[in-house]
């Protein structure tokens, strides 16, 4: 495992701790001292494969990063890269925006958390409750479905009710099976 290392301008492949200490003290600004050294080397041996950032000064870093590449070109062409699965081929994960949008006619069953406003009755007030609504709709795609559930809600709940977005973690989908077409 190697050790990518950058201070603005200056950057480095090493392929030891020493290596990356001896660089990073070669940088007057960076104040090498034994508390540093000793976090850089447990980052080293951690199985920790995010990039590590140290801060200098207000708005001033260093940075590390764990690489299997052998030479500078290799890190800087992406060839090395280290992937989080170890190895297990998988399909790549949508990303949930895409799944939202993707078109695909049929039945969904849509789960809404979102802010009701309700009347207390003992004192007359109002206030928000969480309310999780969840509904079987025909519509053509994850998007379509959000749309209708809150367009079925917005007719039936106070005008001050909160919906949350489809994007958020408060708006859950499922494709249930293609609709059979309509018989004209």
């Amino acid at each position: 495992m190697n050790l990518y290392l950058r201070y603005f301008d200056s950057e480095t492949l090493v392929s030891s701790v020493e290596e990356a200490i001896d660089f990073l003290s070669s940088i007057d600004e960076i104040g090498m001292n034994p508390m540093l050294e000793a976090d850089i080397r447990e980052y080293a041996a951690s199985d920790v494969f995010y990039p590590k950032r140290y801060k200098i000064r207000p708005r001033v870093y260093f940075i590390i990063i764990k690489t299997e590449a052998a030479t500078m070109q290799d890190f800087k062409e992406k060839r090395a890269l280290h992937s989080a699965d170890d190895g297990l081929k998988e399909r790549p994960a949508v990303p949930a925006v895409l799944k939202l949008n993707e078109v695909r006619d049929g039945w969904y069953e849509g789960e809404l958390n979102f802010k009701r406003v309700l009347l207390v009755p003992g004192t007359g007030k109002f206030q928000y409750r969480d309310t999780l609504f969840v509904a079987q709709v025909r519509a053509i795609s994850g998007q379509d479905c959000y749309n209708r559930i809150v367009d079925h809600l917005r007719q039936r709940v106070d005008d001050r009710s909160q919906f949350p977005s489809a994007k958020g973690k408060n708006f859950k989908f499922r494709f249930l099976g293609d609709a059979k077409p309509l018989k004209a």
